[in-house]
């Protein structure tokens, strides 16, 4: 029986089928991989993001981006689409379409259950080749956490997180930070189960 090899794509193939299509796309490795649709509390969560980014970078030499920026990991080969983007100072794009970001400073992106694993693992290595990279941020949807990487001077990356509505973080690789509150407007979280939920279901489970 023979097996049928995935198709490979050249980067600029990718590019230009990218440029074309309705829909976005990653791409790594030769690979192209179809993006899924956001949650409600995703599409808020991004949005609150690059609004209170965008208000404390204003008058400043930094541009906020979300979603539809594509940023290249140039050492890896990665072509992606971050949820929230901040680059301070010279903008560097792949080419005069000026649709492909080389030199992010701050990548946030916000967590979902089918991308969490690749988010903190994979992904996040792959985002560490990006030398003007300062911050890296992940954001829960379904309750209130952040945590920050930010790039140390021996090249290691140092966790500090925040898990109350009423905390806020620094983000000193670009002068601003993220209060809770702010970050997570008008998103409603799911009440937590119960001791009696849990008992239920395991009487269910039987």
């Amino acid at each position: 029986m023979s097996v049928q090899l995935k198709p490979r794509y050249s980067p600029e193939e990718y590019l230009a089928l990218e440029r074309a299509a309705e829909h976005k796309s990653e791409y790594f490795d030769g690979e192209i991989f179809a993006m899924a649709g956001a949650s409600e509390e995703h599409n808020l969560i991004t949005v609150n993001l690059s609004r209170e980014l965008s208000t404390q970078l204003k008058g400043r030499p930094c541009r906020t981006y979300s979603n539809d920026m594509r940023v290249k990991v140039d050492a890896s080969g990665l072509y992606t689409y971050p949820d929230v983007v901040v680059v301070c100072g010279e903008r560097q794009f792949e080419d005069a379409q000026v649709d492909t970001l080389l030199n992010p400073t701050l990548i946030v992106e916000v967590l979902s259950p089918s991308t969490e694993a690749y988010d903190r693992g994979q992904k996040f290595r792959l985002y560490r080749g990006l030398a003007s990279l300062k911050t890296y941020v992940l954001v829960a949807q379904d309750t209130p956490q952040v945590e920050r990487y930010e790039r140390q001077p021996d090249d290691q990356w140092l966790l500090s997180e925040a898990q109350n509505l009423e905390d806020a973080l620094p983000l000193p690789g670009i002068g601003c930070h993220l209060a809770l509150s702010e970050v997570y407007d008008n998103v409603a979280f799911a009440p937590p189960a119960s001791p009696q939920d849990g008992a239920e279901d395991a009487a269910r489970s039987r």
